[in-house]
């Protein structure tokens, strides 16, 4: 199956993120966010900003090393999020479900919730504001750099005429 991309801008992002928080209102009162690193991180701060949340904690999966997929760990444990009764934990992505289920099993009483899932791990996550299908390589705006591309004409011969 050929694999398609999403390119998702800052305005893009920072839109879904803020409907993520409309969604999360009626979740309120929270006693934190727990951000997935490293993806989770922006969304978790604008999310944070928009429900007047000011704890604000990481927890950081390693799935891989360099280029070799392993088992998944967690480098860094969300010391304030206890159990996760309270808490709700954003990620950017919800793909094959790998990172999400490590993380439920750390903080079984959270709230998982994302801005975009995948069919594969769509099932671990509470809320989210898109599905994406599984071909498809979302790129973030923190994976991409703007470039000049030079106008239609500019690799035109002129014509004679």
């Amino acid at each position: 199956m050929a694999v398609t991309y999403a390119t998702v801008t800052w305005d893009q992002l920072h839109r879904d993120a803020r409907s993520l928080a409309s969604m999360l209102v009626p979740r309120m009162p929270l006693r934190g966010i727990v951000a997935v690193t490293r993806g989770g991180m922006i969304p978790a701060a604008i999310v944070a900003r928009e429900l007047g949340c000011r704890l604000v904690e990481t927890i950081s999966v390693v799935t891989y090393d360099e280029e070799d997929k392993g088992e998944p760990s967690i480098v860094k444990q969300p010391e304030a999020a206890g159990n996760g009764d309270g808490f709700l934990v954003i990620d950017d992505l919800v793909d094959s479900g790998v990172t999400a289920r490590l993380v439920r099993e750390r903080l079984p009483h959270a709230c998982f919730a994302c801005l975009y899932a995948k069919p594969a791990g769509r099932a671990l996550t509470d809320l989210f504001v898109t599905e994406v299908p599984q071909e498809t390589w979302v790129l973030f705006p923190w994976d991409t750099a703007p470039l000049f591309v030079p106008p239609l004409v500019a690799g035109q011969k002129p014509s004679a005429g």
